[in-house]
């Protein structure tokens, strides 16, 4: 062979090798970045840590309790939660904030699930992921027991003020079958029961168990025996959108703790801590 075709092969397999090369480390690239998209249970499990999004104001599900000289969060939403990071093996970290908040921390990643005695809402399922009802309940309105006689049917509430947690399916459900209400929507219930037993309201919209964990410690306060017109309802997890593996995985908890009728022991012990 010729200096001159030796040169000439020699650039050749020169350009080969380094498009050959160039490939390779496209390819390596490729496969990189598809290990980096590891799915939010793989990332969860990886941390060692599972961050929840709840609202502590709503006993039985969350709600402070000074225990020990210590302030903490439990209530039977907190077991449940407790019981799903036990089952996935990592350290459960509480971020406590206003619910009418919890979902956008959950489309942000501040949070990994949210657990907050929430319900299923189209509106909602449109944009995040839910696991199966674990809790049913229906609403109920709350009143000053010295107002009762005066409030005795939805008409009665025409033009009165209504209280209902912002951002909650019991906000839709005051707004669409209260007529002439004026609704008015705080972040936590325990404002909205503040507001009733001062006067500034006249009724609240809420969750059965949490109306009479109220009721309970305020004898000024009364469960209405006014009913709402709703479809069967419940209590969810929420996790962000395209989260099927760790759906999958809380909805097995979620199975066991029924299957076991934790949820139902659950329920009764947060109830007791309430004072």
């Amino acid at each position: 062979m010729s200096k001159n075709k030796f040169k000439k092969f020699f650039l050749v397999s020169l350009i080969g090798v380094l498009v050959l090369g160039l490939i390779a480390c496209g390819s390596t690239t490729e496969k990189v970045d598809v290990n980096k998209q590891e799915s939010q249970l793989e990332a969860i499990k990886a941390s060692g840590k599972i961050v929840l999004g709840t609202s502590a104001d709503y006993p039985p599900y969350e709600f402070h309790k000074e225990i020990d000289g210590k302030d903490e969060i439990v209530g039977f939403d907190i077991e449940i939660a407790k019981e799903i990071a036990k089952d996935l093996e990592v350290e459960l970290v509480i971020k406590d904030m206003k619910f009418e908040g919890l979902l956008a921390a959950l489309d942000s990643g501040n949070v990994d699930f949210v657990v907050a005695g929430m319900t299923p809402t189209p509106d909602r399922e449109e944009n995040v992921d839910f696991s199966k009802i674990y809790h049913r309940t229906v609403q109920a309105l709350v009143v000053k027991k010295d107002n009762v006689e005066n409030i005795t049917s939805l008409q009665d509430l025409e033009g009165k003020k209504i209280g209902a947690q912002k951002g909650s399916i019991q906000q839709e459900i005051a707004t669409e079958q209260i007529p002439g209400g004026q609704i008015k929507a705080l972040g936590k219930v325990s404002d909205l029961m503040l507001e009733l037993k001062y006067g500034k309201i006249d009724a609240v919209v809420v969750e059965i168990g949490v109306a009479k964990a109220y009721v309970s410690k305020n004898s000024d306060l009364l469960v209405s025996e006014i009913k709402f017109d709703e479809e069967e309802g419940g209590s969810a997890v929420a996790l962000k959108e395209g989260s099927t593996e760790l759906v999958n995985a809380i909805n097995n908890t979620l199975d066991r703790l029924m299957k076991e009728k934790l949820i139902e022991n659950f329920v009764t012990k947060a109830t007791e801590l309430i004072e």
